[in-house]
């Protein structure tokens, strides 16, 4: 890996909610050694509002986030990545597309926000508990020492992070 900050990409289906809210965190707490960005597999075509408010309320700035198919990651001229997280269980059991680079890859499944229902209170408590594990496993990730890893630790590591609390059935499966 060189001097250039990492590029990691967030895969999930639609592209519209954890995905997003993982590239803003990354590009928040790893500034200027990350660079984040975000994809699905059928993206949804616009950012869930729900995911706009949260992030929005943060004081992050959403002007430039669109769901966006991974494909746009996998033609010529795309950034090379070094890293895929797959944030849906769904979007990890897809077909990815080749990824030029051969970047590590690791799924961190959190639960849907958008699937939430009922009250705006309730479907809020879902986006906010989304964004809690994506960023307690991304403030793990930013503080790892990944330049002095060797790659079977760190691919362990990435894994281990996918276990953390909150993470879906298939994150903390045996692989």
């Amino acid at each position: 890996m060189s001097d250039r900050p990492f590029n990691a990409l967030f895969l999930c289906t639609g592209n519209s909610a954890r995905s997003i809210i993982a590239e803003a965190i990354l590009n928040k707490l790893g500034i200027g050694r990350f660079r984040a960005y975000s994809a699905g597999s059928q993206p949804k075509g616009a950012v869930n509002p729900n995911t706009i408010q949260l992030l929005n309320g943060l004081g992050y700035d959403t002007s430039s986030f669109r769901s966006k198919s991974w494909h746009e990651f996998a033609k010529p001229g795309a950034p090379e990545l070094d890293f895929v997280f797959t944030v849906c269980d769904n979007a990890a059991g897809e077909a990815c597309p080749f990824w030029p680079g051969q970047p590590m890859t690791a799924h961190w499944g959190v639960p849907d926000p958008a699937e939430a229902t009922g009250t705006s209170a309730v479907v809020g408590l879902a986006f906010k508990d989304a964004y809690r594990m994506l960023y307690q496993r991304i403030d793990v990730f930013t503080s790892l020492p990944i330049k002095s890893l060797d790659q079977l630790s760190l691919q362990a590591k990435l894994k281990e992070i996918g276990k953390m609390e909150g993470a879906t059935l298939r994150a903390v499966q045996p692989t």
